[in-house]
């Protein structure tokens, strides 16, 4: 017998969808529903192809109690900038959780990948970070401008720092980050001074050397690394790992795995199993204690957080989209 599959557009999902405090909230709901144990978690499919600085994951979980299930390809190209593409591009496939059949097929060239990842960057400051005045935010791409979107939702700043390796776009970064939340922006020439400044960090590169060293850490700052998603990829240095009061996963085996905790344990720190941010969030592991301590997020992007956007995502359609028979 046919089934109905309903197919949508980035534009179309971009009407749907946004940014929001909903949207964090839907984001933490599925943290916290992977802290519980019931949750199946395949680990990342991922794929590097170097020869075009390109990467390909794929992801997926089922959560109990959501009625659907989300598969996601995403295909990170870095170079493509260069030829006026996105960096990312991509596409959610939703299926039943009880029947397996594809209920949607959301082409979103990435945009709900995006969104999805903003705002586990929210939830982190929103769980981990202190009051905060400034936001450094290193890297100048669309996940640095949303990354300083979210935080703004959680943590709400006065002034933001931007740092990038290309100094024309780190002002634009800027200058679109002020326009998105009112804050002061500016972008500088040195990591070092962003990060002294700032109580809130949110690294978004592909750097594959430390960006952030130990000697650069200092009382009450939070920082969220959220680049390191490859196994040849890294942002923090080990020894800031270590000297850090809390380093907590979004999921401990995929940070062993191509997250900061990577790097850390290759030379011999870290041996101990660190919390994850859903067991923060259900109350079952110890967040900050406190205004002077040094936390950092390690985010490397979970199968949970797709299905969590895709199922509500699937909620909101109502008849957008077009239809086809299967």
């Amino acid at each position: 017998m046919p089934h109905e599959i309903r197919i949508l557009t980035e534009a179309q999902l971009r009407e749907i969808v946004t940014l929001d405090g909903e949207m964090l909230d839907v984001i933490e709901a599925g943290f916290e529903a992977l802290a519980g144990g019931d949750v199946v978690m395949p680990p990342v499919l991922s794929m590097a192809i170097a020869e075009h600085h390109g990467e390909v994951d794929v992801k997926t979980a089922y959560v109990p109690g959501f009625d659907g299930f989300a598969l996601k390809v995403s295909p990170g190209f870095f170079d493509n900038p260069k030829l006026g593409l996105p960096s990312l591009n991509g596409l959610m496939i939703l299926f039943s959780a009880t029947t397996g059949l594809v209920r949607a097929v959301f082409l979103d060239n990435g945009y709900l990948t995006d969104i999805r990842t903003a705002a586990a960057g929210g939830i982190a400051a929103r769980h981990l970070a202190p009051k905060v005045d400034t936001m450094g935010v290193i890297g100048t791409g669309v996940q640095a401008r949303l990354q300083a979107r979210a935080a703004f939702l959680a943590r709400p700043y006065r002034r933001c720092l931007v740092w990038g390796r290309d100094p024309q776009r780190a002002a634009q970064c800027a200058a679109d980050i002020a326009e998105a939340t009112g804050a002061q922006c500016e972008a500088v020439s040195e990591i070092a001074p962003l990060v002294a400044q700032s109580q809130l960090v949110v690294t978004t590169t592909p750097a594959t050397a430390p960006l952030i060293t130990a000697e650069m850490l200092h009382p009450g700052l939070h920082i969220t690394a959220m680049g390191s998603d490859q196994s040849g990829k890294t942002e923090i240095a080990p020894q800031a790992l270590g000297a850090a009061d809390l380093y907590v996963c979004d999921r401990v085996s995929q940070c062993a795995l191509m997250g900061e905790l990577r790097g850390a344990r290759a030379v011999g720190l870290m041996p101990d199993t660190p919390p994850e941010l859903g067991e923060i969030i259900a109350g079952t592991a110890e967040g900050r204690q406190g205004g002077n301590q040094i936390t950092i997020c390690d985010l490397t992007g979970t199968g949970v957080q797709d299905t969590a956007i895709a199922t509500h995502v699937a909620a909101r359609l109502g008849t957008a989209g077009t239809v086809i028979s299967a």
